[in-house]
C-alpha cells in the first residue's frame, strides 16, 4: 500500500472521498486551499481509484491534522493507519514537536486509531460539530513528539 503525495489536481476526488465519509465534508474550494507551502496533500489509491487522503498543515514546530478520511467501502483495510502513520512521519521530519487533531466524539474508530499511535485527550470544544440534531462534541487530541 502506497501512500503518495497529492497535488491540487485530486482536488475534486478528495472533496468526493470527504462526500462519502463525512456528514459535514470540505467543499471542493476549500479543498483546493489546502494546497500551498504550509500543507502536505498525502492519498491512497487502490487500483487507480483515490480511497482515502490526508492534509496535514504545519508551521514551525506545530503541526495539525486537519482532515483524514477514507470511504467507507473501503475503509477496514488500513488505509487510515497508513495515512496516519505517514503524517506522523511527514510532521516529524519537517521538525514538528507536536501534531494535534480534533475528532467528533462520535467517531470511535478513529479515536482508537489516534490513541493506538500515542495520541492524548487534550481538551473538547463542545457543541462544534453541527449534526442533523443536536451539535456534537469535538475531543482535542495531541501527540507530542
Amino acid at each position: 500500500m502506497n501512500v503518495i503525495p497529492l497535488t491540487e489536481v485530486s482536488a475534486p476526488q478528495m472533496a468526493h472521498v470527504a462526500a462519502q465519509a463525512h456528514s459535514h465534508p470540505m467543499s471542493e474550494s476549500t479543498v483546493r486551499s489546502c494546497f500551498g507551502s504550509l500543507y502536505t496533500c498525502l492519498g491512497v489509491y487502490e487500483s487507480d481509484e483515490l480511497c482515502g487522503f490526508a492534509i496535514l498543515h504545519q508551521i514551525f514546530e506545530d503541526a495539525t491534522l486537519m482532515d483524514i478520511c477514507v470511504e467507507p467501502q473501503h475503509q477496514g483495510k488500513g488505509y487510515g493507519k497508513a495515512l496516519l502513520d505517514t503524517v506522523i512521519t511527514q510532521a516529524q521530519t519537517h521538525g514538528a514537536e507536536v501534531l494535534m487533531l480534533e475528532v467528533r466524539e462520535s467517531g470511535v474508530g478513529a479515536r482508537a486509531l489516534y490513541v493506538k499511535a500515542g495520541f492524548e485527550l487534550s481538551g473538547v470544544r463542545k457543541g462544534y460539530y453541527k449534526t442533523a440534531g443536536e451539535p456534537e462534541d469535538a475531543i482535542l487530541m495531541t501527540l507530542t513528539f
